[in-house]
């Protein structure tokens, strides 16, 4: 992917989160702009952990599961969270890492740090700081957090093995890079793949698992475990495409029956290692 394709797809992901987060919609995700349901990340968020967080935080949850049940942080832990958003992981983090701990939050919209940071004004929490980057360029020193954690982000970076590398640069040795993601069970068809619509879409940008594997081991991951959550069936999809501005010239129809049963959620789990 030549530098002129990643940067049109990171202006198109940057462009409809921002109009997101300018919604803010209720019972909405990001990924579809549709109800979310059982497949999508709001159903994975227990009720009584996200009651106390200002409505526009929760409304505002564009992910596709919930990271901070994959990773049992501690007090006085230091947290990244890759495309932050709104900061409902932020917040959430910054609870159980306490006040001696601290949660980064980094996302490339401004629209999105903006809510964000009105988020963490609402909820009265100091242990927090969101900043302005991209996944590829994070502005943090080498080994400086305890953990990673993302949420449907990383599948709409351009250049994973950057986005990885510079996840376990981060990290401290030992760390924890523990992500909810996209991840595909066979590759999509080129075509599909091209689809700038489908890469902020949360379909076309995503890995096959043994690439996205693949990947994090090239990035010097180690302990690596991905766990499907949700197959997207034909029904899911359809009610992706109605949202989506396809092109005339696209068969939707016959789009969907390729990628029917392909797309799934999952939770990717890695190390850097210890020493």
């Amino acid at each position: 992917m030549t530098g002129t394709d990643g940067e049109a797809i990171r202006t198109a992901v940057r462009d409809r989160y921002g109009d997101a987060a300018r919604a803010a919609r209720v019972d909405t995700c990001a990924c579809c702009d549709t109800p979310i349901g059982d497949g999508f990340g709001a159903a994975q968020y227990d009720p009584s952990h996200v009651e106390a967080l200002p409505s526009a935080a929760v409304s505002a949850s564009l992910g596709c599961g919930n990271p901070t049940a994959l990773a049992t942080l501690e007090p006085g832990q230091v947290v990244l969270d890759l495309g932050s958003g709104g900061g409902i992981d932020v917040l959430l983090s910054a609870r159980r890492v306490g006040p001696t701990g601290k949660v980064y939050g980094l996302d490339m919209t401004p629209e999105m740090l903006e809510l964000a940071r009105g988020n963490q004004a609402k909820a009265g929490v100091q242990n927090v700081e969101f900043l302005l980057g991209t996944l590829e360029d994070v502005p943090l020193p080498d080994e400086s957090v305890d953990v990673v954690i993302s949420n449907c982000v990383i599948n709409l970076a351009a250049d994973k093995d950057i986005v990885l590398r510079e996840a376990h640069r981060v990290l401290r040795p030992g760390g924890l890079f523990a992500v909810s993601d996209v991840v595909l069970r066979r590759s999509l068809s080129s075509p599909l793949t091209e689809l700038v619509a489908l890469w902020t879409g949360c379909v076309a940008g995503a890995l096959v698992g043994t690439d996205y594997e693949a990947k994090l081991r090239d990035a010097g991951f180690t302990d690596i475990e991905i766990q499907t959550t949700h197959v997207h069936e034909r029904a899911d999809l359809e009610q992706l495409a109605r949202q989506l501005d396809i092109p005339d010239d696209i068969d939707v129809g016959s789009a969907l029956d390729k990628i029917d049963g392909a797309v799934t959620n999952a939770f990717v789990r890695a190390r850097r290692a210890a020493g």
